[in-house]
Formats: C-alpha cells, structure tokens, sequence
C-alpha cells in the first residue's frame, strides 16, 4: 500500500538541466575568459593590428585607363601585303623548280655514265655533218610481247615512204604526157616531204614510246592520228584528179591517153590501197594489245597533267602570269 502514499497531484522533483557538473564547468570556463579579456589594452590592440592586413597601395602616380582605337589597313596596303605573298611564293616556286631542275640533269649525267643511249636513227655515215634525232632500240627498249608489232609498224611507215616516192613519180609521168597535171605533180612532192616525217613524228614514234613506258597517253596519240592516216590512205587509194595522187580514178582516167602512164599509176593506186588494209589490220592488233595492258582515259589524262605541271617551260609561263597579275592589281589600287 505505500505506492499509494504519493500524491499523484504534487509537483514533481524539479530537475534542471543546467546543474549538470559538465555543463557548469563548461560555462564557469568561457565567463571568466570574457572577464578577463579587455578589448582596450595595449596587447589586444597589437594582437589586433597584426591581425589585420593593410590594403597594398599602387606605387606611384595613377594613370588612367585608355581605348585602343583599331586601324584598318587601305586598300594600298592590302594590295601591297598580296603583291609581296605572290612575289615570295614565285621566288619559292623558282627555287624548287631550279633544284628540280639541277636534280634531273644529275640523274641524266648518272645514267648517261652509267648507260650511255647515243641517237643512232636515222643511220648516218659518221662524216655527215647532220646527226641522228632518235634513239631505237627494239630489243632494248620494247618488251619481247610487243617487238613483233612494233617492227611491223616501223615497216608500214617505210612502205609509206617508198609509196609517196612512187606518187611522186607517177605523177612526174602523167606531167609528162599532159602539162596541164602540173599541180598533181606540185602536190605529190608536197605530200612526200610532209607527209613522210609527219608519218614518222606523229604516228610511229608515239607507238613506239607507247610500248616502251607502256604510256596511255601515247597510245591515244597513236589511236587518233593514226585513224586520221587510214584516211587520207583512202582518199588517196581513191584518187581524186588534182589532189595530187595517182589514184584508181586518175588511173582509170589516164587509159584512154598514155597506157605505160595509167600501169604505173595503178600500181602506186595499189599501193595506197595496200598501206590502208595493212593500217586497218595494225590498227585492230594495237588495239588489242592497248586493252591487255590496263591503260584507260583517266590514266593518259593523269599523265597529260603530270607533264604539263612539271614542264619547266609551263612552270615559267605561270610563273610570269602570276606576277603580271600581280602587279596589274597592284597599280590599279
């Protein structure tokens, strides 16, 4: 029964918090600190001082912030900075070109040291104060697959050569026995002494080059004036009277009047017509050979591009072009 002895309704113990021994030591500690501190005594106002850092003060007098006004450049200017970019990359250009240039001729003075490639075509006596041009050499410079054909070309330009020299002949005879055939005669010595190296120039040698750099470009050189040859093989085979060949028609024409006349113009109308099957039948086995070797358009064009910008001459010409200009723009501003 002494549980019920308590008044339930009686204040209960008061307990207060802050009369623990840990919290009253603790505030005990910091007042006496704040009595103890006195904020206008000499070590407090040194300990304060060095505290505190002074603001840095600029060094002598102060100037004022200033706009930088931009200037553009004139026109003159301009034209002057681009006359001087041109200028340097010409002298650039020119020095490259000169040690190209000095490169090459070494590697022609090896190679002539090394394998000296003297002209020996056309066949001259040692005497003749005229040299040789060319440099042939089958077995040297055309490979074994492609001698045949090469050869056989080479003897279709002599057989063109012996049919204008016969052209020519026969047209001498039918000047012979008719003065009024004087321009047929003119013609046919014209069309020996251009016709035989232009043949030799423009046709034979581009072949030639063609099947010993295995040159796409020479082969559509070869391809497009050699067409051209066949026909002018058959419009001479053909004949037509004052165009200077001893065609069929100028032969058949000429029975009725000299008969030795119009045999030997038949035979030269013969030999036309047996230069333009002959170029037909080469013209179709190039052909085949030129798809066996990979050439293609791209590629001679490739190489039309390379030898146009490495020609020293090209180089010069642009080089000249460029500065011209240059100097054009530059009096102009």
């Amino acid at each position: 029964m002494s549980g019920f002895d308590t008044n339930p309704f009686a204040d209960p113990v008061d307990i207060n918090p802050f009369q623990d021994p840990s919290v009253t030591q603790l505030t005990n500690a910091s007042q006496s600190g704040l009595d103890e501190f006195n904020p206008f005594s000499e070590s407090s106002q040194l300990t304060n001082a060095s505290r505190m850092t002074p603001a840095s003060q600029p060094s002598g007098h102060s100037q004022p912030a200033v706009l930088q006004t931009s200037v553009e450049p004139t026109p003159q200017a301009v034209a002057a900075a681009a006359q001087a970019g041109l200028l340097q990359q010409q002298a650039e250009l020119e020095r490259k070109a000169a040690e190209l240039e000095k490169k090459e001729r070494e590697l022609q003075s090896n190679a002539a040291s090394i394998n000296p490639r003297q002209n020996n075509w056309p066949p001259l006596p040692k005497k003749c104060p005229i040299k040789p041009c060319f440099y042939q050499d089958f077995s040297a410079d055309i490979p074994a697959d492609y001698q045949r054909i090469c050869k056989m070309l080479y003897y279709l330009w002599m057989l063109h050569s012996i049919t204008l020299l016969l052209n020519l002949l026969a047209c001498l005879a039918w000047f012979t026995v008719q003065t009024e055939r004087g321009v047929d005669f003119g013609l046919s010595i014209l069309w020996f002494i251009l016709f035989t190296p232009c043949a030799f120039l423009c046709w034979y040698r581009p072949i030639y080059k063609a099947f010993r750099s295995d040159s796409s470009f020479s082969f559509f050189v070869f391809f497009f004036i050699f067409f051209c040859q066949i026909t002018i093989y058959i419009i001479q085979a053909v004949g037509i009277p004052g165009w200077g060949d001893s065609g069929w028609i100028a032969a058949l024409s000429e029975l009725h009047g000299n008969l030795a006349v119009a045999v030997i113009m038949m035979v030269v109308a013969g030999f036309f017509t047996l230069c333009a099957v002959l170029s037909l039948f080469l013209l179709k086995q190039v052909h085949s050979l030129y798809r066996r070797t990979g050439a293609s358009f791209q590629r001679a064009q490739e190489e039309f591009s390379q030898g146009i910008l490495t020609n020293r001459g090209f180089q010069n010409a642009a080089a000249g072009a460029a500065s011209t200009a240059a100097q054009s723009a530059f009096r102009r501003n």
